[in-house]
């Protein structure tokens, strides 16, 4: 098995973004936990990221490539949206855009060659989940355009941090209980308690969002 140095690193970042991540859905929005909680989160899930996709290229697990690169473009943009003034838009904001663009059409075309294939995938990840993939990257790329075209009220800036702040989460967490079972004991591996952990932050993420979209529209 290939070994790098930056094994620990990504284990490491990985770790410490679900703990303030979890951390950061916890405090009020806004205090200043939730925003160090915030930081040590947004730190900590770029490093396991990246880690990710340098581990990825050189073990040529392009789905691998695919998450690490998707996490790291999701927290980024999340970040940058955070600091963001009402309406305003930066370089950074149209580079990254390119990211869910081409990521979309290549998810996409693996799905549709999945379709007509006669044998199972050979990269080991179903259909369901390369539509799912492609579609989260779509919607993440139609958001980036239509800010870059009209800006974002207050409420749909606060929407698109918490969204894509949950899904990088997502990510780590689906990654860690579902796909490193090994690590844990037997009895729990395939266990709903895993399943139950890996998609906790999905549903703060609809919590939140239907608890900001009510409570902001209720003092408009």
């Amino acid at each position: 098995m290939l070994f790098s140095p930056l094994l620990p690193v990504h284990i490491t970042g990985g770790i410490v973004g679900m703990v303030a991540g979890s951390a950061a859905l916890s405090f009020r929005k806004g205090s200043r936990r939730h925003a160090i909680a915030g930081r040590v989160f947004v730190v900590s899930m770029l490093v396991m990221a990246g880690a990710a996709v340098y581990l990825a290229v050189l073990k040529h697990e392009i789905p691998n490539i695919l998450a690490g690169t998707l996490t790291f473009y999701l927290i980024t943009t999340a970040w940058s949206t955070a600091r963001r003034k009402h309406g305003e838009t930066g370089v950074l904001d149209r580079a990254m855009v390119l990211i869910p663009v081409a990521g979309c059409a290549w998810t996409w075309t693996v799905a549709a060659e999945k379709v007509f294939s006669q044998i199972p995938p050979r990269d080991g990840v179903p259909l369901a989940m390369d539509v799912f993939v492609g579609c989260i990257m779509f919607l993440a790329a139609v958001g980036d355009f239509r800010m870059m075209l009209s800006g974002l009220s207050k409420r749909n800036r606060i929407l698109r941090h918490l969204w894509r702040m949950c899904f990088g989460l997502f990510v780590a967490t689906a990654s860690f209980f579902l796909g490193q079972q090994q690590v844990f004991p037997a009895v729990l591996r395939g266990s709903i308690l895993l399943v139950i952990l890996a998609v906790f932050p999905l549903g703060l993420l609809i919590y939140w969002f239907f608890r900001v979209r009510y409570f902001l529209e209720a003092r408009a």
